[in-house]
């Protein structure tokens, strides 16, 4: 279900550590605090994988790449269509917004929400709101055709709140998506580990997983994303996994990654200056084939009155 990914091409290391690409809105780098050298944030507490650098606006152009059209196909799939109103979780970055607006057109609505809606830009066709779906309630409940989150239950202590909160958002026969990585599924970052690149490029891997473990992240997620939607009250849930081997996308998705958690990474004794430094080498000379945690999609339907289960989840999501 991806789209094909772009083909992949050796690049110098000035090359990739420089580029930052115009689509996440050219915002600088805000941290302005205590940084380490090299502009790595100090470390902290909370989401590992902070909005407020300049890496994360990276981090959302290649999640883009990557997974954009897994997620477009989903909206098809569901229904997504003219005048249907969508509320986006935690966005990130604006290309699903936008997607859902030009999907909704005029008559529809959509809402982009975030706990730092910095990297989005209202008027483009939806509205942006700073919230918390761990902890704020759900805006306009029961009014939704589509609730969807990507990449973000995952990080979230109590998910099992956040779900209520999005499914409270839906109208009955409204449908919930939701797409999280599954990292002790699938934990390597080269899967071909045929040399000394690749082994220090998958235990710098567990070195993230491990910081993300710390900070409450669930590695295992996204394979109980199905249960989860029927324990929150859904039905005709389903699922699907999509899951990208090598390509430009990667590498430069691996090396924002590396970067904006290289100052965590230090702190917590789980790598040194020489082993990131190396791996990065690699990465901008387009040695390594790197991977993902797969992705899984799961939806659901809020039932309506009267509502036996088992429908097509074909047909409009406004009608």
């Amino acid at each position: 279900m991806s789209e094909p990914l772009p083909q992949r091409r050796k690049e110098s290391a000035r090359t990739l550590a420089s580029a930052h690409p115009t689509h996440v809105g050219g915002r600088p780098d805000p941290a302005g605090g205590t940084t380490h050298d090299g502009g790595e944030s100090a470390p902290g507490r909370g989401y590992l994988l902070d909005n407020a650098r300049a890496e994360a606006g990276e981090r959302f152009r290649w999640l883009a790449e990557l997974f954009d059209g897994v997620t477009r196909g989903h909206f098809d799939r569901l229904g997504v269509t003219a005048g249907s109103r969508c509320w986006e979780v935690g966005a990130g970055g604006r290309s699903i917004p936008e997607a859902l607006a030009a999907a909704v057109g005029p008559s529809g609505y959509v809402l982009a929400t975030d706990i730092d809606p910095a990297w989005l830009e209202a008027g483009d066709g939806y509205e942006v709101r700073r919230h918390d779906v761990a902890t704020d309630p759900a805006p306009e409940p029961g009014t939704f055709d589509l609730v969807h989150a990507r990449l973000v239950l995952v990080h979230v202590p109590d998910r099992a709140r956040a779900l209520a909160t999005m499914v409270a958002a839906l109208r009955p026969g409204g449908r919930l998506l939701v797409e999280d990585a599954d990292t002790a599924l699938q934990p390597l970052a080269c899967l071909d580990d045929s040399g000394p690149a690749q082994r220090r490029a998958n235990r710098l891997r567990d070195a993230v997983r491990e910081l993300l473990t710390r900070r409450g992240a669930d590695l295992r997620y996204g394979r109980t994303l199905p249960r989860a939607l029927r324990e929150a009250g859904l039905v005709d849930v389903a699922a699907a996994g999509s899951f990208p081997v090598g390509g430009l996308a990667c590498d430069r998705l691996e090396a924002a990654t590396i970067r904006l958690v290289r100052g965590e990474l230090l702190a917590a004794g789980l790598a040194d200056d020489a082993e990131i430094d190396a791996h990065l080498a690699a990465i901008h000379a387009g040695e390594l084939d790197l991977t993902l945690a797969p992705l899984i999609s799961a939806w659901g339907r809020r039932p309506a009155a009267g509502d036996r289960g088992g429908s097509s989840l074909s047909g409009s999501l406004s009608g």
